[in-house]
């Protein structure tokens, strides 16, 4: 299994009129994660899309047990599974700094493409070797 945690801290322009995390911030905040592991894995997005390849996310799901607030510390680990597959499943957490409070968890999965059919494809190589040299 891969994992990666990336923090961030809570924006006012996240919040809502009650001041919380508006629920739809939580997938931002995933997609941060996400990019960010695969950043550490040495695989930015910019290189799968150079190597002709793309990412879209083709399911998202998440689960909310209390909400985030302003200027909140959050931790955010995602992992995903070493074996190389066409679809990307990652799991995410997002827990409260000091707290260390389970406030949401999800989930996305995501399919390589070929850039230029846009059919669904095998991850290519660079995809690979970075998940195994990790």
């Amino acid at each position: 299994m891969i994992e990666h945690t990336t923090t961030l801290r809570v924006r006012y322009a996240d919040t809502d009129n009650m001041g919380i995390v508006y629920y739809a911030k939580y997938f931002e905040y995933f997609e941060v994660a996400r990019t960010e592991m695969l950043r550490a894995c040495g695989l930015p997005y910019v290189a799968i899309e150079e190597s002709g390849f793309q990412l879209p996310v083709v399911e998202a799901k998440a689960s909310y047990f209390s909400g985030a607030k302003y200027d909140e510390m959050l931790s955010i680990r995602a992992t995903m599974p070493r074996e190389p597959s066409p679809r990307l499943v990652i799991h995410y957490e997002i827990r409260t700094g000091e707290a260390n409070t389970l406030i949401a968890n999800g989930e996305t999965t995501l399919v390589f493409v070929n850039k230029l059919t846009g059919k669904p494809a095998r991850p290519p190589k660079a995809y690979i070797d970075a998940i195994n040299n990790f």
